[in-house]
C-alpha cells in the first residue's frame, strides 16, 4: 500500500463534520444497526429500553469505526475505483492520519461502553468484528484471494450475534443461523456488483473472482451460494425465533433468489454487455431487498411473539 501520496497531500480546507461521518460508511451502518437490533429484539429475554438504545449505539458505532479504519487502509485502491473515488480521504478532504485516529479511538470507545452497558460477551464480540473486518479482510484476505468476500464476509454477518449477546449474555443457534443467514448472503451480493463493476477491480488490482476467474465461473459461484442460502434460510424459520411471517417470507425470497441467480448463470458471454448487465443489476437489487425483508421477517415475528405474551 502506498501511503505518501496520501500522508503528505495538503488539505485545503479543514475537514467537516459530514466527512467523517462519510467516513463511518453510513449505508453499511443501517444494516449493521438493523440487523443487531433484530438480534437483540428476537432474543428470548426482556431488555430495558435504555440498555437497548446503548447497545445498539455502540455497535453501531463499532461498525462505523470499522468502515474508517477500512478507508484508511485502502484509500490508494479507493482512489482508482469510480464507485469509491469521491470518499473523504481521496477526495482530499480528510488524511489517512485522522481517519486512522478517529476509527481506531471510536473502536476503543464503542467496544469498551458496549461491555460496560450490556456484557463482555457482546463487547468481545464486537472487538472481533473489528478486528476481523479489518485486519483479516481489508489488511489481508482483500488483496490477496478471490475468496476475499467470501471469508471476510462474516465480518457483517455478527452484528445480530452482538445484538442476541448484548440481550441474553450468551450464542445460541438462532443467533448463529442469522449469521449464518449475512454471511451465505453476502458473496452473491457482492459478486452481482462486481459483475457489472468488474473494470473497478481490475483497476485497483482487486482480485475479485470476476478479475480472478471470469464472468462465467462468479455466475456459477453465485448460483451454489445461493441455493445454499436458502438451506439455512429456511431452516431459520424452524428454529425458535422463526414464526409464521418469516417461514412464508424466506420460502417466497429464496424462491425468488434462485430463479435470478438461474438467470444469470444462464446467460451466455455472447450476450451483450448491457443485456448481461440488465439481469445482474435486477439481482443485486433483489439482494438488498432479501436481506431487510428476511430480518424484517424476523423482526414481526419477535413482535407478534411478544404481543402474544403480553395477552
Amino acid at each position: 500500500m502506498s501511503d505518501a501520496s496520501f500522508d503528505n497531500r495538503p488539505i485545503e480546507n479543514e475537514a467537516q463534520f459530514g466527512d467523517f461521518f462519510a467516513l463511518l460508511k453510513p449505508r453499511v451502518m443501517t444494516l449493521v444497526v438493523f440487523t443487531a437490533f433484530v438480534g437483540l429484539l428476537a432474543a428470548p429475554v426482556s431488555v430495558h429500553p435504555f440498555v437497548g438504545f446503548c447497545a445498539i449505539l455502540f455497535i453501531a458505532l463499532g461498525g462505523g469505526a470499522s468502515g474508517a479504519l477500512n478507508m484508511w487502509y485502502d484509500a490508494d485502491i479507493d482512489a482508482v475505483m469510480r464507485r469509491t473515488a469521491k470518499r473523504p480521504i481521496p477526495a482530499g478532504r480528510v488524511t489517512r492520519d485522522e481517519a486512522f485516529a478517529f476509527g481506531l479511538t471510536l473502536s476503543v470507545f464503542a467496544v469498551v461502553f458496549l461491555g460496560l452497558a450490556t456484557n463482555w460477551l457482546a463487547g468481545g464480540l464486537l472487538a472481533f468484528t473489528i478486528f476481523f473486518y479489518v485486519v483479516i479482510y481489508t489488511m489481508w484476505l482483500k488483496r490477496s484471494t478471490p475468496q476475499n468476500i467470501v471469508i471476510g464476509g462474516a465480518a457483517g454477518a455478527f452484528p445480530p450475534m452482538i445484538g442476541w449477546a448484548a440481550a441474553t449474555g450468551t450464542i445460541s443457534t438462532e443467533s448463529v443461523l442469522m449469521f449464518c443467514l449475512t454471511f451465505l448472503w453476502t458473496p452473491p451480493h457482492f459478486w452481482a456488483l462486481a459483475l457489472f463493476m468488474r473494470s473497478d477491480y481490475d483497476d485497483a488490482k482487486v482480485p475479485m473472482l470476476t478479475v480472478t476467474h471470469g464472468r462465467r465461473s462468479t455466475r456459477k459461484h453465485i448460483l451454489a451460494y445461493t441455493v445454499l442460502l436458502a438451506v439455512f434460510a429456511i431452516a431459520l424459520g424452524f428454529t425458535s425465533i422463526g414464526g409464521p411471517v418469516y417461514l412464508t417470507t424466506a420460502v417466497i425470497l429464496n424462491a425468488l433468489f434462485i430463479k435470478g441467480a438461474w438467470d444469470i448463470t444462464r446467460r451466455d458471454e455472447d450476450m451483450s454487455e448491457a443485456d448481461n448487465f440488465a439481469v445482474e443489476r435486477k439481482f443485486f437489487k433483489l439482494s438488498l431487498l432479501y436481506l431487510f425483508a428476511s430480518f424484517g421477517a424476523i423482526l414481526v415475528d419477535a413482535v407478534l411473539t411478544r404481543m402474544g405474551v403480553m395477552l
